[in-house]
């Protein structure tokens, strides 16, 4: 089954990294040197720094959520603004209307239509005058009554525009945690790196490439990928082709583009250059799109991981996905069972 992938990579099936060699024995030449007593190991260091990480990724759907319903409830808030104006237009123009109709009847000496029709001494004007006076009487009532009609809708729209700014509040309130949360999980991770030498780096890597290999290997071991046969949608295509293209792009938490993103800002401007605009983040995409039994994924599919959707990527065929993973890590292509898969969506069911 041939992937596909943006001019240059291989169209051939993914290939899982190279197995890791085989740890070098007891004081030969370049072993770290044992922990102290008390010290973390490598992989305990490797353990924390994945979780900050982890924990930032959920802080980050958190945050892009939050900015989303933040630019919803202020649209919303200015197309209040918008209505209000527009009232505010029609009741001078109905108080305008109804002005009118005062001077008219000072002008007439003060008498109420229906005392000078009274008053007529002619039938044939009277019966015209009685006309126009139940028109008259119907076009103020009428008046009135949208005078009515439109204070009402300001009080309302007054009412849903607190609503609205209490919520954008909230909303604000929420992002702001959202990011200094962030910041200092990513922070504590990076210290935690800092203070490692260069080979403790080194083997830190490959500590994640193992882990990431013994999963996609237990995946692909596990026949996952024996009934995955699915052709992608020419959206999907169109999806995979932006997404690939991507690649060796930072990850930056919060960013769409075009230069950075994040997991979710590459999964949804990929749909979006595909046509189907989708959620922002990758929780309202599983909240939001329809689920695909994994037997049934086809290029072009998104794929949520770990139990709470803190991360998604997109599958492109052959095992394969492409996806932005982390703070410190450029967009790549990884093995689709590379970490815990909680389920597959399709952005164009």
């Amino acid at each position: 089954m041939a992937i596909l992938t943006a001019p240059g990579l291989a169209g051939t099936a993914y290939a899982a990294p190279a197995a890791p060699a085989a740890p070098a024995a007891p004081g030969a030449p370049g072993t770290p040197a044992a922990p102290e007593p008390g010290a973390k190991s490598l992989e305990q260091v490797h353990k924390e720094i994945e979780a900050l990480y982890r924990q930032a990724g959920t802080a980050t759907d958190a945050y892009n959520l939050a900015v989303g319903e933040a630019k919803t409830q202020s649209d919303k808030i200015v197309e209040i603004a918008k209505q209000v104006v527009a009232g505010q237009e029609r009741i001078a123009t109905l108080k305008n209307r109804a002005g009118a109709a005062a001077r008219a009847q000072y002008r007439s000496g003060g008498l109420p239509p229906g005392a000078q029709l009274a008053l007529s001494n002619s039938p044939s004007m009277f019966l015209n005058g009685a006309d126009r006076l139940r028109q008259g009487e119907k076009a103020a009532s009428d008046t009135l009554s949208e005078l009515s009609r439109t204070q009402s809708d300001l009080q309302q729209y007054a009412a849903d525009a607190s609503a609205h700014w209490q919520t954008l509040e909230a909303n604000r309130v929420k992002q702001e945690k959202a990011k200094t949360e962030i910041q200092q999980k990513i922070k504590a991770a990076e210290e935690l790196e800092s203070k490692l030498q260069a080979e403790e780096k080194a083997r830190l890597l490959q500590l994640e490439q193992e882990e990431q290999y013994k999963a996609q290997t237990a995946w692909l071991s596990s026949g996952a990928l024996k009934d995955i046969n699915g052709a992608a949608s020419e959206a999907g295509k169109k999806a995979i082709q932006y997404a690939t293209a991507q690649i060796g792009k930072a990850y930056e938490w919060g960013a769409v583009g075009p230069s950075t993103y994040d997991c979710s800002g590459l999964t949804s401007q990929a749909w979006l250059a595909a046509g189907r605009p989708i959620p922002r983040t990758s929780q309202e995409q599983l909240r939001l799109l329809p689920k695909v039994a994994v037997k049934d994924m086809r290029p072009g599919d998104l794929i949520i991981y770990f139990d709470d959707a803190s991360h998604v990527a997109m599958y492109i065929g052959d095992g394969a996905m492409v996806h932005a993973p982390r703070t410190g890590r450029n967009i790549t292509i990884a093995g689709a069972g590379s970490m815990p898969i909680k389920a597959i969506v399709r952005p164009d069911a």
